[in-house]
C-alpha cells in the first residue's frame, strides 16, 4: 500500500493533515498516508478549504479539479486530482503509468 494511486488520469491521495501548522507544506509521510501541514484552523471548513487551493497549486490544475473523496471532518483524508499538470518532488510519487 502506498499514500497515492492512479485512477486513469486522475491521481488519488492518501492524506494526514495537520492544521494550525507555522507554513504550508508537504512533511513527508505520516505512517501510509502523505502529511500536509496548513495553517488555516481545523473550523468550519476552511482547513478543507485551504488544502484544495495548495493542492491545486501544487499540482498546476485549476481549484475545481481536486476534490475531497473521503475525510471532511477528519485529519485522514483521501483526494482526487483530476489530470495533474505538475508532479511535485514528493516521496516515491511517478508518473501516471502509460
Amino acid at each position: 500500500m502506498t499514500w497515492y494511486r492512479w485512477a486513469g488520469e486522475d491521481l488519488i491521495l492518501d492524506c494526514h493533515l495537520q492544521p494550525k501548522a507555522s507554513r504550508d507544506e508537504f512533511a513527508g509521510l505520516h505512517g501510509e498516508r502523505l502529511k500536509i501541514r496548513l495553517t488555516a484552523p481545523p473550523v468550519d471548513g476552511k482547513a478543507n478549504a485551504h488544502l484544495m487551493a495548495f493542492l491545486a497549486e501544487a499540482f498546476g490544475v485549476a481549484k475545481s479539479q481536486v476534490s475531497l473523496e473521503s475525510g471532511e471532518l477528519n485529519r485522514q483524508k483521501r483526494i482526487r486530482i483530476q489530470k495533474p499538470r505538475i508532479l511535485p518532488d514528493l516521496p516515491g510519487l511517478t508518473a501516471r503509468p502509460s
